[in-house]
């Protein structure tokens, strides 16, 4: 600068909505959401046999004590994280989530008795609640109204792509080296990813959000308590949404805490039921990429309803199996049925709820939705001691067919509210 020249103040790049305007952050969200599902996929073929081989758990409820406790804490904490997301920022939740996820591989290696396995897992459901909450909002914020099934398709591609790849790892470094502590290094690892990705390169989303709610005059944000209540029981399409991501989450809860065992219980190696666990997530991850973009053309509840009577029809048959071919195939198609749910209710809540109170909408959701990983660990742990693994594993198949036709009779259309 010469001399008497003021200097020029640096002008901010214009806010701009859609997938291509904020692909590199939008990218960048995306491996965040991968690190995130890894948190999750270092227990998912792991931990169960950990209750009874190195614990010595014998009844089913107890030995799904650490789903309920996970469940719980991440129902809770998505309420909190959608509210905190609103009023302070996606970027220090996001961060503060990372912050609470990095003991937790560490306290499951050193872990002597069952009880700090419960206590990491109520961290691990902090963690997760703020960090995937915060992810799956900052991408809608990011891409706005017209590609919203396409990001909530990708975000839950990223994080259970990442899950099962993980459960898929763990469970070979299990077979290879033990249970304790070779699969949870893995973890160790994401957690530290994570926590400097999200510190150092992700930028806040919520001039994007300013952005959005100035371009159509909308009403300011109801109060949060009006928020819940229209989420969770007053809005049809909201309540019928919050119900059906609780039972399939209750299915999810099932598959992750008594399959394991059940297929243990039928003599197969570790290895094939790491390959089982991995395959249910495997094929949900790569099928949102397609069925997040397809509702945002065909609309929401057709694939909500298919997918809940497709999940239902596959985990009867899992049930009825008695072959590593008959569940490989069933998981598969247990994978297809959530991958049509899962995007497509985010994006049909995003569609009802305006853009101030958007985060606060997805929050109350994801509460009920995740309380679905406690209650499914219950019913199924409750049942399976009662009357065995197959009678609990077919009473979650009708839940999940009841819960398909709630959504057909209660819910509408929602993508045309856009």
């Amino acid at each position: 600068m010469t001399g008497g020249e003021a200097e020029t103040p640096a002008i901010a790049a214009p806010v701009r909505l859609g997938l291509r305007a904020n692909l590199g952050q939008f990218s960048l969200l995306v491996a965040v959401s991968a690190l995130v599902g890894g948190m999750v996929g270092q227990e998912r073929t792991v931990l169960p046999l950990l209750a009874t081989d190195v614990f010595g758990l014998a009844g089913f409820v107890s030995a799904l004590t650490f789903v309920v406790a996970f469940g719980i804490a991440k129902a809770f904490t998505n309420l909190a994280a959608g509210a905190l997301a609103d009023r302070f920022g996606r970027k220090p939740v996001l961060v503060t989530g990372w912050l609470i996820g990095l003991p937790v591989p560490l306290m499951i290696i050193l872990a002597p008795s069952w009880g700090w396995i419960v206590a990491a897992n109520l961290l691990l459901g902090v963690n997760q609640g703020l960090t995937w909450s915060t992810t799956v909002i900052m991408k809608i914020d990011l891409v706005g109204p017209v590609r919203r099934g396409l990001a909530t398709g990708i975000n839950e591609a990223a994080g259970y792509g990442a899950l099962a790849f993980s459960a898929l790892v763990t469970g070979w470094i299990a077979a290879e080296y033990g249970l304790r502590p070779g699969p949870f290094l893995v973890g160790l690892a994401y957690a530290c990813l994570g926590l400097g990705t999200s510190v150092l390169f992700v930028r806040e989303t919520r001039g994007h959000v300013e952005h959005e709610q100035a371009m159509v005059e909308r009403p300011p944000a109801p109060p949060w308590r009006e928020v819940f209540w229209r989420t969770t029981l007053h809005d049809r399409d909201l309540s019928a949404a919050s119900q059906a991501g609780l039972v399939n989450n209750l299915n999810d809860g099932m598959a992750w805490g008594l399959l394991p065992l059940f297929y243990a219980s039928a003599g197969l190696s570790l290895g094939e039921i790491g390959i089982l666990a991995a395959t249910y997530p495997a094929v949900w991850a790569v099928g949102q990429v397609v069925t997040g973009g397809l509702s945002d053309r065909i609309g929401r509840k057709p694939l909500i309803v298919g997918g809940m009577l497709v999940q239902a029809g596959a985990i009867a048959v899992i049930a009825l199996g008695s072959t590593v071919a008959v569940w490989f195939v069933a998981s598969a198609i247990l994978g297809l049925g959530t991958a049509m749910v899962y995007p497509t209710l985010l994006a049909a809540i995003a569609d009802v709820a305006d853009p101030v109170w958007r985060g606060s909408a997805i929050g109350v959701y994801r509460l009920w939705r995740d309380l679905g990983f406690a209650i499914g660990a219950l019913v199924a742990g409750v049942i399976a001691d009662a009357f065995g693994m197959p009678p609990a594993i077919a009473a979650v198949a009708a839940l999940t067919g009841a819960s398909g036709l709630v959504v057909l009779v209660r819910m509408r259309e929602t993508l045309v509210r856009t």
